[in-house]
Formats: C-alpha cells, structure tokens, sequence
C-alpha cells in the first residue's frame, strides 16, 4: 500500500514526547514491511531549535519524510500552533497518489487541511489521537472551539479511529464519534533498542550522582505528570534514606517554574536533579542507573517510559490513572499507587529501594509483555489491517 502519515512533529523532535516517537517507529515498521510509506509533517524540534532539514523532502529508514517549515517555532513549541503553508500546496498535489493516510494527534491545522481534501479526493483516512481528546489542563477553551469548528468535521469524515487501549476508546465516543469506527492498536516499542544498552553508572558519573541512589522520573514537564505528588512523596523518602536523590528529566513544558517553587518550599534543592531532554543514548543511560522510576501522572491514555525503563532492567512504580496501570495488573505485577497518596508513593518507593531483588520478576514479567505484546512486528500488522479494512470500504 501507498501509506502517508501526517504528524506535527517527528524524528528527531524527541522533545515533544511520545507521539512522534509512536508515529516514527510506526512509519519505519510499515516500511520494513513492504509499503510504500512517506511523511508530511514540520521542522518543529523543540523549544529553541527548528529542524535542519526545514523545506526539505529526506529519506529516513526508507520512507520519505517531507519536512514543512512552520511560519513561528515559538508558537509551535509554547502553543502548539504548527503553522505550515507548504504542506497545504503538498497537499493539494499529491495526496491522490496515496492509498490511505493516517492521521497523528487530534487538534492540528494540519489534520484539518489534511482531512478536507481526503473527503474531496475520496481516499480514507484514520485518526490516532494520542490521549490528546480530553480538553483538561491547558487552553480548554481553545480546544473547544477547534471542536466546534474543526474538530467534529476530522471525527465524522474518518473512516477509521484508532485508540491505544478501551479507556480512549470511550473518549471518542463522549466526542460524539461513530463507534463503529474505533479499533484499538496500543503504541508499539522497538525492542531492538534494548538489546545492548549502556553499562551501568555512566549516568550517574555524567551528573555526579556516584554515591547516590535515583528515583527518576522522565518525560515532559507538564502539570498533568504528577510532579508535585512526586516531590511531596520524595520528600517523605529523603527524610528516611539520606542516599536518595530525585532525578527529573525532560523538556520543560510550561510547569518547571511552579515545581522549582514547591522544592524550594520543602528545601530540597540539593536533593532534586533537572535534566533537560535526554536523547537516545543518555536516556538509557538513565534508566540502568535508576534504582526505581516513578510514573506519578495524574492522567496518561498509555505511556511508553515504564516499558522502556523495566526493558532496561529498571524496577518502575506508577500511578492507578496512568494507562499502562492497567497491563501492569493483568501480568500480575504489584506497582501500582492511588495519584495524591503521598504516603502511599513514599512507602512504595521506600520498599522496592529495600528489596530490589525481588523487584526483578516483576521487571521480567513486563519484558516478557513488551516483547509479545508491544514489539513493533506485532504491532504493525494490527495497523495494517486498519488501513486495509478502510481501504477495502472505500
């Protein structure tokens, strides 16, 4: 098949979290299958820096990947106002050349441009919205006016919805979604990543932290990852094990000013680590010398970090509202806490630090999930036979 993703951000915009690194891994598994697969997505990269192949079309893992500049990286990254033209001309001009396209995130210009000459051009088209359907946190208002205006057109004309577990399943429908239409695909790792990871304690000689002991936490930092509860919690431990030290590692996201705050309040500045974003390597790094990594989100439709920090070996911890709360008590694995039981956090983290060689079944347990689950070559077929099954109804 002739397969276009369209994505706000992607390789190597790593700074803007999960999502281009699901519609990555996907476009180069669909490649590796056979397809013929090509990107529209812009030179977004992170909160300084636009992408150096701006205006270019590149081959990446053999898909070709066209790379829009945007008109502001400031609105891109602060806004996430992904302001492109030339994808507009693009689109116009080479969409019918496509068999089916797929559609990343929910509340772009891009999927609207997109997604109106998919209708004109009669060629299907699925959405995968990564957990971005719900309108708390930030901009509520703005969301709900691109739902009105937008939102409800990109819903109604797709012909496939993709949601990565039952609870975004549930989301499109409270948007008003043909439920008919939703197919469930959870996001995909590259298990091959975790083949030859760092030796241990380069982390920890990079940042100084040889004599001490890390909870980490990596991912963006966002108000709805739970990083007060994480502080407040640490907080507890430190006063319990003085070899501890909290780690948080990840671009900023609009709430490191507020954190800095409440660390400060309970003075722990020389207890609390920041790391800016970690790119692949570092990041691996960082999950070896962890001794536990802490997922404390207040809201997460799935969440790839926990599956990526126990294929390193990595015990993890996360809260009942994240989304992979729910793979972790169907394999049996007991990592689970109630999001604000500060108490709670603090004696799990205290227990796995006390005994981690138990810890180590549970971390094989979920390995043994992501690689019969999660793998990319499992993945890509049920994706494939969405793109069929649409294409098929055309």
């Amino acid at each position: 098949m002739k397969i276009l993703q369209v994505v706000p951000y992607f390789s190597p915009a790593w700074a803007y979290g999960g999502t281009p690194k699901v519609a990555f891994g996907l476009a180069k598994a669909l490649a590796r299958a056979g397809h013929e697969v090509e990107v529209f997505t812009t030179d977004a990269f992170d909160g300084r820096r636009r992408n150096p192949w701006g205006g270019d079309k590149v081959d990446v893992e053999g898909m070709k990947v066209f790379y829009f500049r945007n008109l502001s990286n400031k609105l891109a990254f602060d806004h996430r106002l992904f302001l492109s033209p030339g994808m507009v001309w693009a689109t116009r001009r080479e969409l019918k050349r496509f068999d089916v396209i797929h559609l990343h995130e929910y509340r772009t210009l891009q999927n609207f441009i997109v997604s109106h000459y998919a209708k004109k051009y009669r060629i299907p088209y699925v959405l995968s919205a990564h957990g971005s359907l719900p309108r708390f946190s930030r901009k509520r208002g703005s969301k709900k006016i691109f739902d009105l205006v937008f939102g409800r057109r990109i819903l109604e004309d797709a012909a496939g919805l993709v949601a990565i577990r039952e609870e975004e399943a549930q989301q499109y429908k409270l948007m008003g979604a043909n439920a008919q239409k939703i197919r469930i695909v959870p996001n995909g790792l590259d298990v091959g990543l975790f083949e030859n990871i760092p030796e241990k304690g380069r982390f920890k000689r990079e940042f100084g932290l040889q004599d001490r002991r890390i909870i980490l936490f990596l991912g963006r930092i966002n108000v709805i990852k739970g990083l007060d509860f994480l502080v407040r919690a640490f907080n507890q431990v430190q006063k319990e094990l003085e070899d501890v030290v909290l780690v948080l590692a990840g671009p900023d996201d609009g709430y490191k000013r507020t954190l800095l705050k409440l660390i400060e309040k309970l003075n722990l500045t020389d207890k609390v680590v920041f790391v800016d974003f970690l790119e692949e390597e570092r990041k691996l790094s960082a999950y070896v010398d962890a001794e536990v990594l802490v997922y404390p989100s207040l809201h997460e439709v799935f969440g790839l970090v926990p599956f990526e920090a126990a294929m390193c070996g990595t015990p993890v911890l996360v809260t009942e509202s994240s989304g992979c709360a729910g793979v972790f008590k169907k394999i049996g694995v007991d990592n689970l806490v109630r999001y604000g039981d500060v108490v709670g956090l603090e004696r799990k983290i205290v227990n796995v630090l006390s005994h981690l060689d138990p810890k180590r079944e549970d971390v094989q347990k979920i390995r043994k999930y992501v690689v019969d689950n999660l793998n990319w070559s499992v993945i890509v077929e049920k994706m494939v036979n969405v793109y069929r099954e649409v294409v098929e109804k055309r």
